[in-house]
């Protein structure tokens, strides 16, 4: 079967007249079902504009190929339309659409058509094939030019270059249609790994079944693999292979980066569940576990710069002021706006303050788009900013994410069956109207209220304590600075503490100023001293939380605690009640409510409060150090 043997000249249109994606696929819909191909159109619709919802088909470089497969689909079938001035269609790289290729896809067991589609998208990849289609004067023109270009060969097909010396790279590319982008993405990678000198061969699993199935032998031979999907496919195969896993998309847009990375070898080694062969993971959003992984990572990623930059800008007042004032002459009153007395040191106190405003937002928003791709920003920006405010704090804004996020998953379902008609309305209006409000209300009424409820607990624990063992205070309160590292356990210490100085109890401040200091200490130290248990990221962000933990500023280790709680926040908690225990004991003492070491001056026994931190950030990073596995990559 030819690719021509799909297209009827009924559903060839060489002007395309329209101004939005909505019109150019509604005008493209049309064509499908002047060539009676069609059962059901607005079955069918329906079904092009819910894989539309998954994310674009506009694929870049001017083309998409939307979809759609089902019972609405009498025979096989394609439409195409050319737009000579380009519409607008979302596309991957930002730029308009000129090609439209529709198709249309039964479900029958006799799935020959499969291979001729296959061909289709692989030749879309074709410059000089798409630029010849653009300019057709007639529709026999341009199905000539698909006819000649079919003669050629458009199928995608394993590549292997024989240099024993060269890369060997496994791929495996699937879409959740497994029609277009499946074998686009395969193409891609043979291209730009034979024109970087690798060996390849591309598993594609689209709608006929799994092809080119890479088997054992060639795993193990392998030096890297790239899964680059968006659906099911068995990742148990590649235990102990250092692999890449994007989205499909990446495996059409961005080939030559993957396989630079692939050549690389700075890549992680993929490490199947103990007792699982995981057949139908998924390498899009892989196992629950690491899909969660993924997505928070997204939020983390994405957090990282406010969060150092703005540390650093609070650092660098802390400074200023530090330097310019004498703290031990201020009034309690003054000496609680350190940071931000002089002028100079308020100007960087603003801007890293703004910065450091935006981290739990940008923190829940990312993770939501994560899940649920741009609907979910909006609701986690949202849930984010009532975590950052309220009292739930850096825990409430992981919660704010992942709510946001699979709300908007829940809403999809919820408006699938409405007209047609308001299909546009659903990303503007319903999701973000609807959103807010569930994600607004669960933080509010849900979220908020324990963790309220907890502060007023241990506020009321810590009165309690002040007249027991001061050792075992300082333990208590060094310990909760580091439980949620800016969040309300955090918070509830540190008020604690900035209360006892106004009641003239500096000892209390102390222990709780250094068992916030600690916990940046600890991941700066052990990202130094055990490199091979953090990747390359976190070895190049880990020491710039040095300046952060010294200047009193606990969140900068927040990236690495959201990524790791399990063992990141147990060696903190240590290391922290270790250092607020000795400080007590060392009977150190501290006026200022802020500043870190810049406040070291006024701080009572300041040597061995400096013993103090140092031990603390031993104990924690060693802790750390150990209870983190090797990252290989």
């Amino acid at each position: 079967m030819r690719i021509t043997d799909l297209l009827d000249k009924r559903s060839i249109e060489l002007n395309g007249r329209v101004s939005t994606k909505k019109e150019a696929l509604d005008k493209v819909i049309d064509l499908m079902a002047a060539s009676g191909k069609l059962k059901d159109k607005e079955a069918y619709r329906k079904k092009v504009y819910a894989r539309e919802e998954e994310g674009t088909t506009g694929i870049g470089e001017g083309i998409a190929i939307p979809h759609g497969k089902g019972d609405a689909v009498l025979k096989p079938g394609l439409a195409a339309m050319v737009i000579k001035n380009g519409v607008d269609f979302e596309s991957l790289d930002g730029e308009p659409v000129h090609i439209i290729f529709l198709i249309a896809a039964p479900n029958t067991k006799d799935n020959v058509h499969l291979d001729v589609l296959s061909k289709l998208s692989v030749l879309m990849m074709n410059d000089d094939f798409t630029r010849k289609l653009r300019n057709a004067k007639s529709v026999d023109e341009f199905l000539k030019i698909i006819d000649s270009f079919d003669e050629e060969g458009g199928q995608s097909k394993v590549i292997s270059y024989n240099n024993q010396n060269s890369c060997k790279i496994l791929a495996v590319t699937a879409c959740p249609t497994g029609i277009a982008h499946t074998y686009m993405a395969a193409e891609a990678l043979e291209k730009k790994a034979g024109a970087l000198g690798c060996s390849i061969k591309v598993e594609t699993r689209g709608s006929g079944g799994a092809k080119n199935v890479l088997t054992d032998a060639e795993i193990a031979e392998a030096d890297c693999i790239i899964v680059a999907a968006d659906t099911k496919v068995p990742m148990g195969r590649f235990n102990g292979k250092k692999l890449i896993e994007c989205q499909v998309s990446d495996g059409i847009n961005k080939a030559e980066e993957l396989v630079k990375r692939a050549m690389s070898g700075n890549v992680p080694v993929y490490l199947a569940k103990a007792g699982s062969s995981e057949e139908g993971a998924s390498a899009g959003s892989g196992s629950v576990g690491h899909s969660i992984y993924k997505h928070l990572m997204s939020g983390v990623s994405h957090m990282l710069p406010f969060v150092v930059g703005g540390g650093i800008l609070i650092a660098i007042a802390f400074l200023i002021d530090s330097m310019l004032i004498d703290m031990s002459a201020l009034d309690p009153e003054v000496r609680s706006s350190f940071g931000s007395i002089t002028k100079y040191a308020a100007f960087f106190m603003t801007i890293g303050g703004t910065a450091f405003k935006f981290m739990l937002p940008i923190l829940a928003g990312f993770i939501a788009l994560s899940i649920a791709d741009r609907p979910g920003l909006a609701l986690g920006f949202v849930g984010g900013s009532i975590a950052a405010s309220g009292s739930s704090g850096f825990l409430g804004a992981l919660v704010a994410g992942f709510l946001a996020g699979y709300t908007i998953v829940l809403l999809r379902k919820i408006f699938e069956g409405l007209p047609e008609a308001l299909d546009g309305l659903k990303p503007v209006l319903l999701y973000p109207l609807f959103g807010i409000l569930i994600v607004g209300t669960v933080m509010v009424f849900i979220v908020e209220p324990p963790v309220g409820a907890l502060n007023t607990l241990m506020n009321n624990g810590l009165l309690g304590m002040n007249n027991t063992s001061k050792i075992i205070l300082g333990m208590v309160l060094g310990g909760m600075m580091s439980v949620d590292l800016g969040g309300p356990v955090n918070k509830a210490a540190y008020v604690f503490g900035t209360a006892s100085i106004a009641a003239g109890n500096y000892a209390i401040m102390a222990a709780v100023m250094v068992g916030g200091m600690v916990p940046p200490c600890i991941i700066a130290l052990a990202t130094l001293l055990f490199k091979n248990k953090f990747t390359r990221e976190e070895r190049k962000s880990g020491p710039t939380n040095f300046v952060m933990g010294l200047a009193f500023i606990s969140e900068g280790a927040i990236p690495f605690a959201a990524a790791d709680p399990l063992r990141v926040l147990p060696s903190c908690i240590v290391g922290s009640a270790i250092a607020g225990a000795l400080s007590m004991a060392f009977g150190c003492t501290l006026m200022a409510p802020h500043g870190g070491i810049f406040v070291f001056p006024v701080v009572g026994n300041a040597l061995l409060y400096l013993l103090a931190l140092v031990i603390g950030t031993v104990v924690g990073a060693v802790m750390l150090g150990l209870l983190k596995k090797p990252v290989e990559e």
